[in-house]
């Protein structure tokens, strides 16, 4: 009885964890770029009995199943889903998204490059192409102050009209991509960072070996899906409440053991 109440202890345990990363999906339902994660679990380890095949009796019969009471459950990770979101049509000529494999690069203060999948830029006082956050896209690439109308091709070609109808190429945005992206460390603003478990990152032109091409003037918001969510969380809380209940009817044995008299 004392196992049971450490093993449905270890349910609720991972019931809580899933319950929470259910709720940043859907916190982060209309996040642009935004990956929704998935708790996965595996089993703890068993306590042997009764090992399978041993001897049954004097006879020299075996136990065809022998006994094997498992200990709980616990949380193996947290895996991120990069399956690809929705789009949204924008009138800004800076909102891009990737259509397929790919991550957009940005400078970070520090120096090192983190990855997203949310393309909102915008153009600091300097003329550079930024993030949301002032980070600067990579490679850098600086607009015009003269600039009437911003261009960008499928491969990230951007060039800018400027006036007298002069079109001018300012350069080529640049993508990368991972042999493992979940295994990408979260930094949280839609951004990534490179891991011992993703690889090292492939950079490339959108459209080619794989990576997605770019599309203008739009955005992938998050890939969560509501109402998967909510069927999630109602089972989440379901199997929270079965733990629960193991714990209670433990507790009313232990209970009923303790009141026995001689």
């Amino acid at each position: 009885m004392m196992r049971a109440l450490w093993t449905a202890a270890t349910g609720m345990t991972a019931q809580n964890i899933n319950v929470d990363v259910i709720t940043n999906n859907l916190a982060n339902v209309n996040t642009a770029g935004f990956k929704r994660g998935r708790a996965n679990f595996q089993d703890l380890m068993y306590q042997q009995v009764k090992s399978a095949g041993a001897d049954g009796s004097a006879n020299g019969t075996q136990v065809p199943n022998g006994i094997q009471i498992g200990l709980g459950v616990q949380t193996a990770g947290v895996q991120r889903v990069f399956s690809e979101g929705s789009f949204q049509q924008t009138s800004n000529p800076l909102d891009l998204a990737i259509k397929g494999q790919g991550f957009f690069q940005v400078l970070l203060a520090d120096g090192s490059t983190a990855y997203t999948r949310s393309g909102s830029f915008s153009i600091d006082s300097t003329g550079q192409i930024v993030d949301p956050n002032g980070n600067p896209l990579q490679p850098g690439l600086t607009i015009p102050t003269d600039t009437l109308q911003i261009n960008i091709a499928a491969d990230g070609t951007l060039s800018v009209t400027q006036p007298g109808a002069q079109t001018t190429t300012v350069g080529q945005i640049q993508t990368v991509n991972f042999s493992n992206p979940g295994g990408l460390t979260l930094l949280g603003n839609s951004m990534f960072q490179q891991s011992n478990a993703s690889g090292t990152p492939t950079t490339g032109s959108p459209g080619a070996n794989g990576l997605g091409e770019i599309g203008q003037g739009m955005l992938e918001m998050s890939n969560v899906n509501t109402v998967e969510e909510m069927v999630n969380l109602i089972a989440g809380q379901r199997a929270y409440e079965m733990n629960s209940k193991a714990i209670q009817a433990s507790d009313e044995m232990l209970k009923t053991a303790a009141n026995l008299r001689r």
